[in-house]
């Protein structure tokens, strides 16, 4: 018999959620069509979702791209970005994903957050006003430094990419 308790073997852990740890991220409505504000669905959710901030509905034609305002700007703490990624509702029903994903927004950018959609999918999608059209997630990252080498060390797998270890 196993001494882990099945909860915990199903990767659900017995009780609440631990408490995350919130930081502040300023946010500054800009534009004329005021969006809710993002805000986590669920408890357990990692993303906030964004608004379309349209004054009236975009069609976005099959292979095609447009930038949709957010009507939020942000100023994201230091060490830290926003990662807009697709909402996967959108994507599994319409095949309409974030072109750039995931678009990084960074600590010093002030402008307002434009996500580029485009529709993977052979029918037109309407992008109503308001519609839920990306999720932010805040990431803390890391601030490298290069250094340039004549060679690198010996790996496994060396330089093999794009489908090299299998499918």
């Amino acid at each position: 018999m196993s001494a882990i308790s099945p909860a915990i073997e199903s990767g659900n852990p017995p009780g609440p959620p631990p408490a995350r740890e919130p930081f502040l991220v300023r946010v500054k409505r800009v534009g004329t069509i005021e969006v809710p504000l993002p805000r986590y669905q669920t408890p357990g959710s990692a993303g906030m979702d964004l608004h379309a901030a349209l004054a009236e509905a975009v069609v976005l034609q099959p292979r095609a791209r447009a930038k949709v305002p957010t009507g939020l700007s942000v100023a994201i703490p230091h060490g830290f970005e926003g990662q807009v990624r697709p909402r996967s509702g959108l994507a599994a029903k319409h095949g309409v994903t974030v072109v750039n994903t995931p678009g990084t927004v960074d600590s010093d950018y002030r402008g307002e957050v434009i996500v580029v959609l485009v529709n993977l999918g052979t029918e037109p999608v309407t992008i109503a006003p308001l519609d839920r059209i990306a999720q932010i997630v805040f990431a803390r990252h890391e601030i490298a430094t290069l250094i340039e080498v004549s060679d690198l060390d010996e790996t496994v797998r060396g330089a093999g990419g794009h489908g090299s270890t299998g499918s």
